[in-house]
């Protein structure tokens, strides 16, 4: 976000306007229905700008701009054809600290004048940041579409009544599921029918019903991979409603940003080397703790709760402990990451099955896995995904090639999959802990080996491919 989003109250405030041409009249017209005190500068002005003047609801400055035209200002604009002025303008506000916005100048400007969809008391603005005008014209005329006009009184009517509402449902949560009534149900469909006296009515009416106390729950949500793209519907609309936020190191950035801006974000993310049992136990006492305090809690996840996540025993503590939950499942990374590097996971010439394990469990030296199991998935025609696989790959590939798979077994490592800095790393199996350390494969990374594997070159189509046939040719190039 390169540009800070702001509303300003300009009621009573100078704005200059520099120019009497059509755009400085549009200008001018609506910084005067902003309640400005707006004073247009030039040397000639438009017929409509003459009679604004004549009725009292804006002033004109006659001749040539001179920076003391900025005394008083609190804004700024400049939107003459002259390139000569609007650069002076731009400079003579820039000492003065004043804000300033050339007309089609993003360079020169210090603010930007976005395209409004107007349902007063609510506004929404669009902004491109100078870079595409035309962009954010299209999605306010999209918007304007989507969005009823009875949104503004809607708006007003809650505005009018905002403090009863914050005496009657105190807690950030009862206020919420308010707003969420008050935006879907009978009040609204009042105000869709033009029944404003009885749109106010029922508010009213329901303002005066007790509510109970709103009993704290958690969502266990799966975030997917990475790509916020990926976010389910439903997850969107749960990290919304979210009163706390509990994650992981694997929940994207860009999917955590989604959530409600005052929403409490805690970071729960194990990390290499300490306990994670006691780390588990504190993510339980924190999604306790909220809970009962009545919050709405996500706690998310990176992929799907439910695979490798430890999901089920985070289910486990909170129906021990009596808390109401729901699951939102989320896109793991074995299916994500084989589609965004062009890999069917099965095939119907080249793999009828799939396996998922944990590189940590699968790469045990002391072979305690189930080894009928370990053979059954290793033949061909299988598909295995290995998750959390990077610190095990040589132990790992010496379990494979022990259990079966041939040395020219292709593999795809796939680092940072879904996001915008993956890489795809294909090759042999034999070659597979060379080729890794020789392209500094780091984690996040997930290993698929198997035939089908070997389709990510003709296929990929996301992000970097590295096609390496022997350790000696990567470390060549």
């Amino acid at each position: 976000m390169n540009l800070f989003p702001l509303f300003a109250q300009l009621r009573g405030r100078r704005v200059l306007v520099v120019g009497g041409g059509i755009v400085a009249q549009r200008k001018a017209q609506s910084l005067a229905a902003a309640g400005a005190e707006v004073l247009a500068g030039a040397t000639s002005f438009t017929e409509e700008l003459e009679r604004m003047a004549a009725r009292g609801e804006i002033q004109l400055r006659r001749g040539e701009f001179e920076p003391s035209w900025l005394d008083g200002a609190w804004l700024a604009i400049a939107a003459t054809q002259d390139q000569a002025v609007n650069r002076a303008v731009a400079a003579a506000a820039e000492t003065r600290r004043i804000f300033a916005n050339v007309v089609d100048d993003a360079e020169l400007s210090s603010f930007q004048v976005p395209s409004v969809v107007d349902r007063a008391p609510l506004t929404i603005a669009i902004s491109s940041g100078g870079a595409a005008p035309v962009l954010a014209r299209r999605v306010r005329e999209r918007l304007e579409t989507m969005l009823d006009h009875t949104l503004g009184p809607l708006a007003a009517l809650a505005g009018k009544y905002r403090a009863a509402i914050r005496r009657q449902r105190p807690s950030l949560r009862s206020r919420r599921e308010f707003y969420d009534w008050l935006l879907d149900g009978p009040v609204a469909a009042a105000l869709r029918g033009r029944r404003e006296h009885e749109a106010e009515q029922e508010l009213r009416r329901q303002l005066e019903r007790r509510q109970p106390a709103a009993p704290g729950k958690v969502i266990l949500v799966g975030g997917g991979p990475g790509d916020p793209g990926l976010l389910t519907l439903k997850a969107l609309r749960a990290l919304n409603e979210a009163d706390v936020i509990l994650y992981d190191r694997l929940a994207g950035e860009e999917v955590l940003a989604l959530g409600r801006r005052d929403a409490l974000r805690i970071s729960v993310g194990k990390t290499p080397g300490e306990d994670h049992e006691a780390t588990q136990r504190r993510i339980h006492a924190t999604m306790l703790e909220h809970a009962r305090a009545g919050a709405c809690v996500v706690r998310l996840k990176g992929g799907d709760a439910f695979v490798f996540g430890r999901g089920g025993e985070e289910l486990e503590f909170l129906r021990a402990h009596g808390v109401a939950y729901e699951v939102v499942p989320g896109i793991t990374a074995a299916l994500a990451c084989a589609a965004y590097a062009g890999i069917p996971l099965t095939h119907r010439d080249h793999a009828h099955s799939v396996t998922l394990a944990t590189a940590h469990a699968s790469a045990r030296a002391d072979g305690s896995a189930d080894e009928g199991a370990w053979q059954a998935a290793s033949g061909r025609g299988q598909t295995q995904a290995f998750y959390m696989g990077v610190s095990q790959l040589p132990a790992l590939r010496e379990r494979l090639l022990q259990q079966g798979r041939g040395a020219d077994t292709p593999f795809a490592l796939v680092e940072n999959g879904t996001r915008s800095r993956q890489r795809v790393l294909c090759g042999r199996l034999d070659e597979l802990a060379e080729l890794a350390r020789a392209h500094a494969i780091q984690a996040p990374a997930l290993l698929l080996v198997g035939e089908v594997a070997a389709m990510a070159p003709r296929l990929h189509w996301y992000g970097t491919l590295i096609e390496a046939g022997t350790a000696a040719m990567a470390r060549a190039a």
